[in-house]
């Protein structure tokens, strides 16, 4: 069914599943928040880019490429990575988020389940800079997932002894 799926379809149904982003953060995305420098790519969700896996990255640089107005008068380049229906204008959130239902996913629970398993691998701190969200809600998620932030630190600090 993946190779059936439009590319901004897939891209748009990772940026949810992996990242925790809701359709009206990922309809408001534009070529900015996307970085490509020495062979990575890098998308800007908060404060801190997020570098892309391979087959993500290779989405992304394919949306930037072939992204267009889907407006019979606007068929320009567009700033957004997810152009709308008026021209200079992104897909609405509404419209994004159909999109993902028609794709089978359930929003709030998709973005739960991301949200969770990414609570109980990062500290609350780097969660909330890397996604985009408020402090607070990302130390009521890590508390939810029983992450912990000694554990994450005292793994980076192994990860630096065995290098």
């Amino acid at each position: 069914m993946a190779d059936t799926l439009k590319p901004e379809g897939r891209l748009a149904g990772l940026l949810l599943l992996l990242y925790a982003q809701w359709p009206a953060v990922i309809s408001r995305l534009t070529v900015d928040h996307i970085e490509e420098t020495e062979g990575a790519v890098r998308i800007r969700l908060g404060a801190v880019p997020v570098e892309l896996p391979t087959p993500v990255a290779e989405l992304v640089l394919q949306q930037v490429e072939v992204r267009r107005s889907h407006a019979v008068l606007g068929r320009t380049d567009s700033p957004w990575l997810f152009p709308g229906g008026q021209p200079g204008r992104p897909i609405s959130a509404w419209a994004m988020g159909e999109r993902l239902r028609r794709l089978g996913i359930r929003l709030a629970e998709a973005r739960s389940t991301a949200l969770f398993h990414l609570a109980r691998e990062l500290p609350a701190a780097v969660l909330a800079r890397t996604l985009g969200i408020d402090i607070t809600v990302a130390v009521k998620w890590q508390r939810a997932a029983a992450g912990d932030w000694a554990a994450y630190a005292a793994e980076i600090s192994h990860r630096k002894k065995d290098s």
